[in-house]
């Protein structure tokens, strides 16, 4: 909630934030206590009063129990527009204390988001800024943000500190980019990942995607890793093994 509050405030233009500041110095001097000093302080909870009322934001108690019905949903694959048939509860069970995530692409955002819901923490690597702040408004909006990271990067150069034990990749990723980047990304990816980490390559919307696109695409690049595949009744995805 109190992001929420700040996020409404950095939406407002200084001309704004001052008229809010005297409505809250007027509603203070009105109130039965207006005697009192008005402290910079009192003024600031008193926005903050002000600002929870205009958004209508709920008190805590009733907070707590939307939020837990909220979270429930998010740990559901459709809540995020996810196929049902992902193996996204296995990936959350391989994961030890410490453990780092990443999710690869716009695409995969609901994966990180799933596995946010579930406490754990995500580095959320984006293609471009634009895709970023997609990224963490949305995680802003479903009270997620405490377990994202969120990074704009340059396909093909990873973070240097970036080890994850689980990966998440969207190969629509590389709709936009020659075969060097993907060749890049890949061997970054691979390299960085920790010995018996694993990768989920999502599917992507046949209907509007280029074969070359395909989940299947991208398994040359796995060469030596165990892969196994969705169900050919269910979306087209596929996990590898690092050995």
């Amino acid at each position: 909630m109190l992001q929420r509050i700040e996020d409404y405030k950095n939406q407002l233009a200084r001309e704004q934030l001052l008229a809010l500041a005297d409505e809250s110095v007027q509603e203070l001097e009105a109130g039965p206590d207006g005697q009192l000093v008005l402290t910079e302080v009192l003024v600031l909870e008193h926005v903050d009063r002000l600002i929870k009322k205009r958004l209508r934001l709920p008190g805590f108690r009733r907070w707590t129990g939307l939020h837990q019905r909220l979270r429930a949903a998010q740990r559901q694959p459709n809540h995020w527009g996810l196929p049902a048939d992902l193996p996204l509860e296995r990936l959350v069970g391989c994961l030890e204390p410490g453990d780092v995530t990443a999710t690869v692409g716009g695409g995969a955002a609901g994966a990180a988001f799933l596995l946010a819901a579930h406490d754990v923490e995500v580095t959320a690597l984006a293609e471009s800024v634009e895709a970023a702040e997609a990224i963490e408004s949305r995680a802003a909006d479903q009270a997620l943000t405490r377990h994202v990271q969120v990074y704009a990067v340059q396909l093909g150069w990873l973070p240097t500190d970036l080890a994850p034990a689980v990966v998440v990749l969207d190969p629509m990723v590389f709709a936009h980019q020659d075969a060097s980047a993907q060749v890049r990304t890949m061997a970054s990816l691979l390299e960085a990942t920790v010995r018996g980490g694993l990768h989920l390559v999502l599917p992507v919307d046949q209907r509007g995607a280029v074969r070359s696109l395909a989940p299947e695409a991208l398994l040359n690049h796995y060469s030596g890793w165990q892969i196994s595949r969705g169900p050919r009744s269910g979306s087209r995805w596929f996990v590898a093994v690092k050995p």
